[in-house]
């Protein structure tokens, strides 16, 4: 039976092979990309640098913890026998790389495994902004830190006061039905913003510069570190029903205004954009 793992030997190694990852990716932004392909439609572009920051992690990890599963989205998948596996997004924005637009980031979460009653849990997260030279970390029941400070999220209460982030598909008729639930949520908000990368995003939330974030379709690694990092930070982070954050919705917020948005986007038909 495996031991609980050390977290903050976790969140260590998570940071260092991020931030390692991250500094390859800024320093390739100048180059040209030369296997630039598209994923669901051309406007979701991946590029070599995906697979070489995704390779970078999983080399510098397994490394120091070479019987760990991993599960990266560039392809990465691998079981393990300690109950940890690592959650893996090498270029979360990919876009926004491409693009050289800040606002991407490598996200890296830790989940353990308790061998006796087979529950999952990400007990530590790292997200590592570059462009705005952040590193954003957590560990379950520690808080949540930006460049090793303590951060929380903002304590607005009322939801007109809310400044609100998303993210959109890259399909066209996703995308229609996305627009349409705005429409709903603009006169009722301070103002929307869409920067392109979840886990930026529930970063944003964590750390008050944004009040709320909430999307639909996110995989487990657009959201497991960023979604502890926000929870940490004082955050709700829940799905429409008040479950955990998933891939059918993820909606973190400051704790006064999650209630009144959480109807308004089920009234809006969010759930289903």
């Amino acid at each position: 039976m495996s031991d609980a793992p050390d977290p903050t030997e976790l969140v260590d190694l998570a940071a260092e092979v991020a931030t390692t990852a991250a500094t390859l990716l800024v320093d390739s932004l100048a180059l040209t990309r030369t296997s630039i392909e598209t994923k669901t439609s051309l406007t979701d572009l991946v590029t070599d640098m995906d697979r070489a920051s995704e390779r970078t992690i999983v080399e510098g990890i397994l490394a120091r913890r070479p019987a760990d599963a991993v599960l990266g989205e560039e392809g990465a998948d691998r079981a393990g026998t300690t109950g940890v596996r690592w959650i893996i997004d090498p270029i979360d924005g990919t876009t926004n790389y491409v693009y050289g637009h800040p606002g991407f980031a490598v996200s890296i979460a830790a989940e353990w495994t308790d061998p006796g009653t087979g529950v999952a849990e990400v007990v530590a997260g790292v997200v590592a902004d570059p462009l705005h030279r952040e590193v954003f970390t957590a560990i379950t029941g520690r808080g949540a830190f930006r460049n090793g400070e303590p951060i929380g999220c903002s304590a607005t209460a009322e939801l007109r006061h809310a400044l609100v982030a998303t993210g959109f598909s890259y399909e066209a008729d996703r995308r229609s039905r996305q627009a349409a639930v705005l429409t709903h949520l603009l006169p009722a908000v301070r103002d929307i913003r869409r920067m392109g990368a979840a886990s930026v995003d529930l970063c944003s939330v964590a750390c008050g510069r944004v009040d709320a974030y909430y999307e639909r379709g996110l995989k487990p690694w657009d959201f497991a570190a960023g979604a502890l990092i926000a929870r940490e930070a004082g955050a709700t982070v829940v799905d429409l029903d008040g479950g955990a954050p998933s891939e059918a919705f993820t909606l973190a917020c400051t704790p006064l205004v999650t209630a009144p948005l959480a109807a308004l986007l089920a009234t809006a038909g969010a759930a289903d954009a």
